[in-house]
C-alpha cells in the first residue's frame, strides 16, 4: 500500500492543476512537467511527477468505503 504523502496538500494540488494545464499545451507529459518545473523554478521533473503520482494514489477510493466515507477521511 502507498505510503501517504510528505508534501503539504495544497501544495500538491497547485502543481497538479499546473501540470493538467500544460499537458494541453505540450505533446509529451515530461516537457509539460518541465515547463511546470522552470515556471515553479524550484525542484526538480521527477519531485513533480512523484506529487502528480500521489495525488492520483490519494484521489482513488480507499478499499471497503463508500466513495462518500473515502472523501470525508481525506479532508
Amino acid at each position: 500500500m502507498a505510503r501517504p504523502s510528505r508534501h503539504p496538500l495544497e501544495l500538491r494540488r497547485h502543481a497538479v492543476r499546473m501540470v493538467a494545464e500544460a499537458r494541453d499545451d505540450h505533446a509529451h507529459e515530461t516537457a509539460a512537467l518541465q515547463a511546470v518545473t522552470d515556471k515553479l523554478g524550484t525542484g526538480s521533473r521527477e519531485t513533480l511527477r512523484n506529487r502528480v503520482k500521489q495525488h492520483e494514489i490519494d484521489a482513488r477510493p480507499r478499499p471497503g468505503t463508500t466513495t462518500e466515507e473515502s472523501a470525508r477521511s481525506r479532508r
